[in-house]
């Protein structure tokens, strides 16, 4: 067999002058894995949508985006983003603003009222999803497009988990979060609110569910251990924004210390600013150990929260916190026996998350971890059959809700083939298309549209959300930003540069194809694509005159 590993480098001086057996290489229009869509935990096709995006067309970068994702409105706001830290427009000028193209989509299809577009045929099987978080939530939407009819039992008042509970309205408001929820209820969800699954086997029975898949989210604080006394109100991150959506009285205008260095700690810091109150973020390790992104902590600072590093929990006394300084040694926190204090009326614990999955114990086969977390398998089954789980009741460092959605997918696709018995195969990925294969021969440099976003003295005087949206001709100049890596987009390089006239134009959206009669092997549709979507590979030893 020929060798025709593309991931090679090219070496053009074996091309040789000819046609058919004469070539010793011979051009190939490839798809290279785009490094956005490598870095997404959802598994977005972001090149494909962000080209409907490009044409205006944004009613089929909507139908595109929702194959993978359900909430682009949602995301478009709270991702982390890590397929802006791969996209090779950073080698350029700076990365295509990814999330607030998503975002205008999102919000784009809420105005619109767009629906998903899918015709399931039903399956006749049932799966019972726990928890209504995100990846909950996105489990049961891929499954009901595969056919199959799914009930969410959630122990909460309102779906959306942290979505809905652990995300400030200024950065997520509430009204997004439910149309797009909405939407998923329209594909024949059922969502049973304020129902806690005790018993997981007895539900299973009594619901004659085929499968079940677990997506509690991590809703529990760990208990942190010190001397207390009744002079300070003690409460845990949850608790907190349970109570003050109810009366935000005892966290108005008070010396407030919050316990972490997630953004679920900087989240609530904000919140207390808004309430009027002198807030202090304490972590016990370096800035390199907070689980939260620099941004958010930059952004916690711009709005007058004061952060201090180093610093642990000794003890609560007489409406005053005693903190022992830290040092970090080999990666770990570790006490030096100096001590500050700082007086406080609220102190806040939001200070490493668990999952509350105690409802399990007693099924035979599953393995819980000390942190509430459960092991699978690589069909990701819990060690009972036909009990499937993702999200935050898998172990993991950075939980993120673009993480969760992600699992709900690919539980979904698990799940699917385990019901129709059919396993479910993941396919190979392409090889990414990095910055350095990329053959760049026009210009490319058009900085950024950034969002607008209020000062932080305005922002903490109300909860109106921070960011804005990009505008319609905003949203179609970040789309065009777009470098297409490692995939055709049919800008007739190719077709211009061969001096052999042997590429061939298939029409709009079926790009082209090469006429090997004519191909001499020179290499240069190769030299000249952009995107590098065509590769020079080895001459087949049989091949005489076959047209691709």
């Amino acid at each position: 067999m020929p060798n025709t590993d593309i991931t090679k480098p090219v070496d053009l001086t074996l091309h040789a002058e000819g046609t058919g057996p004469l070539r010793a290489m011979r051009p190939i229009y490839v798809d290279f894995m785009p490094p956005c869509n490598s870095a997404c935990p959802a598994g977005e096709n972001i090149q494909g949508w962000m080209a409907h995006a490009q044409a205006g067309n944004y009613f089929e970068a909507f139908q595109t985006l929702v194959e993978d994702n359900p909430f682009p409105a949602v995301m478009g706001r709270v991702c982390v983003k890590p397929c802006e830290t791969g996209c090779n427009r950073t080698h350029i000028d700076t990365t295509v603003n990814i999330h607030a193209v998503e975002r205008y989509i999102g919000d784009e299809a809420i105005n619109q009222q767009w629906q998903v577009r899918c015709n399931p045929v039903s399956t006749g099987k049932r799966v019972l999803v726990v928890g209504a978080g995100p990846g909950g939530l996105s489990a049961a939407y891929h499954l009901a497009r595969m056919g199959h009819t799914v009930e969410i039992y959630e122990g909460g008042a309102h779906a959306g988990g942290l979505l809905w509970s652990g995300v400030p309205d200024y950065r997520l408001p509430n009204e997004i979060i439910d149309a797009e929820i909405k939407r998923i209820v329209k594909l024949g969800v059922t969502i049973r609110l304020n129902y806690q699954v005790k018993d997981i086997l007895t539900e299973k029975e009594a619901g004659k569910f085929d499968a079940v898949f677990l997506a509690v989210g991590a809703r529990l604080i760990h208990k942190e251990e010190f001397v207390q006394d009744d002079s300070v109100h003690i409460t845990d991150a949850f608790s907190f924004f349970r109570d003050s959506k109810i009366n935000s009285s005892p966290f108005t205008r008070k010396k407030v210390i919050v316990y972490g260095g997630g953004k679920l700690a900087l989240y609530l810091s904000r919140i207390l600013k808004r309430y009027g109150s002198e807030v202090t973020v304490c972590f016990p390790g370096d800035k390199k150990m907070m689980p939260a992104y620099d941004y958010e902590t930059e952004d916690a600072l711009a709005e007058g929260v004061d952060v201090q590093l180093f610093k642990s929990i000794s003890s609560v006394k007489n409406n005053t916190i005693t903190l022992e300084k830290m040092k970090v040694e080999k990666g770990k926190a570790i006490g030096t026996n100096e001590f500050e204090t700082l007086p406080a009326d609220v102190l806040i614990i939001a200070n490493r998350q668990e999952t509350d999955s105690g409802f399990l114990r007693a099924v035979e086969g599953i393995i819980i971890n000390d942190d509430g977390t459960i092991k699978i398998d690589v069909q990701r089954m819990t060690g009972f059959e036909g009990i499937f789980a993702g999200g935050d009741m898998l172990p993991g460092e950075n939980r993120s809700a673009t993480i969760a959605i992600g699992h709900g997918k690919k539980a979904a696709r698990y799940i699917n083939g385990y019901l129709l018995q059919q396993p479910y195969l993941r396919p190979e990925k392409h090889p990414t298309a990095g910055y350095r294969k990329l053959h760049m021969w026009y210009e490319t440099e058009a900085p950024q549209k950034e969002q607008d976003k209020l000062a932080p003295a305005v922002a903490v005087k109300s909860f109106d959300e921070i960011i804005s949206g990009l505008s319609e001709p905003e949203a179609k100049f970040e789309a065009q930003r777009c470098l297409s890596c490692g995939n055709c987009f049919e800008c007739d390089g190719c077709f211009g540069a061969c001096p052999e006239d042997a590429i061939i134009k298939l029409g709009k959206g079926n790009r082209y194809t090469y006429n090997y009669d004519a191909c001499t092997g020179c290499g240069v549709c190769f030299e000249q694509c952009p995107c590098h979507a065509i590769e020079m590979i080895p001459e087949p030893v049989n091949s005489i005159t076959d047209v691709k």
